[in-house]
C-alpha cells in the first residue's frame, strides 16, 4: 500500500508533467522571406546573407533554432523575378526583406499585408514606395543607401583622382524608379565642378558594352556607374572595360573595386543588412512596419584600388589616400 506521504509526493509530481512536457516544446521557428534579383552564386549576395545573420544572431535569431530563411534569387530576371515575389507570398512568411528600388516595387504589388523590409532603395518616396520618410505606412519600411550629397562626391572624387576629366558619363538603368533622383542631384552637382554630364542609359550587357566602347574616343572622358543590380551583376564587364580604355571611373559599390575599378564611394551596404535585423527582429516581436520610419545611411566608405590607378597613369594624392577606409596595393 502506499502511504498518504508517498501519495501526495506522487500527486505532486504528476501536477508537474504537464508543465514540464510544455517547458520542453520547440519554440516556435519564424520565417523570413529574402528576396533579391541577384544570382546565390554572387559573392555579393553571400556578403549580403552573410551581414543579415550576423545582425540577428545578437537579438536571439538563428537558422535552424527559431528562424527559417526562404530564398528567392532570380539573377535579375523579370519573368522570373515576379513569378518568385507571388511564390513567396503563397509562404505568408512573417517577414520578407527585399534587396534594392525594382525588387521593393515588385514585392509591394504582389503583397500589402505581410510586412516588408527593404534594404539599398535609393529614394523611397521619389520611386512610390512610401509616403514618407517619417511615416511610411503601410506594410513597408527599410533602409535608404543613398543621400542627396553623395552625388558631389562621387564627381569630386573623380576629379580629384583624374584632374583632367571634363566630361562624365553616368551610366544607369532608366527602367528603376529610384534612378531620377540620383540623376538630378548629379546633374546639380557638376557645374559647379566645371564638368560636363552625359547620360548613358542601359538595361542588358551589349547596351552597356556599346555605351562604354564609345567612350574610347572621347577626350577627357570619365564615367560614373549608379548603383542598382544591373551594374552591380556586370561588374567585371565594367571595369573590364574601363581600364581596356583608360577610363577613370567612380563607383557605388564596393564590389566594384574588388573587380578592379578604381574608385568607390557610397554607403556600406553589409551594414544595411546588418541594421535590417533590427527592424526584422521588431517586427517578429510585435511592432507595426508602419511605425518603423525610412532610415538613410549612416556609415559611408571611400575604396581606392592604387593597381588601377597605376594601370591609368593616375596618380593618387596623398590627401585622397589619407581619406580613404581602404586602399587596394
Amino acid at each position: 500500500m502506499i502511504g498518504r506521504r508517498e501519495f501526495i509526493t506522487l500527486l505532486g509530481g504528476a501536477g508537474a508533467w504537464p508543465l514540464a512536457a510544455h517547458a520542453q516544446q520547440p519554440e516556435r521557428v519564424r520565417q523570413i522571406g529574402v528576396f533579391m534579383r541577384l544570382s546565390e552564386s554572387d559573392p555579393v549576395t553571400k556578403g549580403y546573407l552573410t551581414a543579415l545573420s550576423g545582425g540577428l544572431a545578437p537579438l536571439g535569431w538563428s537558422e535552424n533554432r527559431n528562424l527559417q530563411f526562404e530564398k528567392r534569387l532570380t539573377g535579375g530576371d523579370d519573368a522570373a523575378t515576379n513569378a518568385a515575389a507571388a511564390d513567396l507570398v503563397r509562404l505568408n512568411p512573417d517577414v520578407i526583406l527585399a534587396h534594392g528600388t525594382e525588387t521593393s516595387r515588385i514585392m509591394q504589388q504582389h503583397t500589402r499585408t505581410i510586412p516588408l523590409v527593404f534594404t539599398t532603395v535609393t529614394d523611397p518616396v521619389g520611386s512610390g514606395l512610401v509616403a514618407s520618410l517619417a511615416r511610411p505606412g503601410g506594410n513597408i519600411t527599410g533602409f535608404t543607401n543613398f543621400e542627396f550629397s553623395m552625388a558631389g562626391k562621387w564627381l569630386e572624387l573623380l576629379q580629384d583622382v583624374a584632374p583632367t576629366v571634363r566630361n562624365v558619363t553616368v551610366l544607369f538603368n532608366p527602367d528603376n524608379a529610384g534612378m531620377p533622383g540620383q540623376l538630378n542631384a548629379t546633374a546639380r552637382a557638376a557645374p559647379a565642378l566645371g564638368l560636363q554630364l552625359t547620360e548613358a542609359r542601359v538595361r542588358n550587357r551589349s547596351e552597356i558594352e556599346r555605351a562604354i566602347d564609345g567612350l574610347r574616343a572621347e577626350p577627357n572622358a570619365g564615367l560614373l556607374v549608379l548603383p542598382e543590380f544591373l551594374t552591380t551583376g556586370h561588374r567585371d564587364v565594367i571595369t573590364g572595360l574601363a581600364a581596356r580604355h583608360r577610363l577613370p571611373a567612380v563607383y557605388s559599390h564596393r564590389y566594384f573595386i574588388e573587380s578592379g575599378g578604381l574608385l568607390y564611394y557610397g554607403a556600406d551596404t553589409d551594414d544595411q543588412y546588418r541594421r535590417a535585423a533590427t527592424y526584422i527582429d521588431r517586427i517578429l516581436r510585435g511592432e507595426k512596419t508602419s511605425d518603423l520610419p525610412i532610415q538613410q545611411p549612416i556609415k559611408f566608405e571611400l575604396l581606392v584600388n592604387l593597381k588601377a590607378a597605376k594601370a591609368l597613369g593616375l596618380d593618387v594624392p596623398p590627401s585622397l589616400l589619407a581619406r580613404a577606409d581602404e586602399v587596394i596595393e
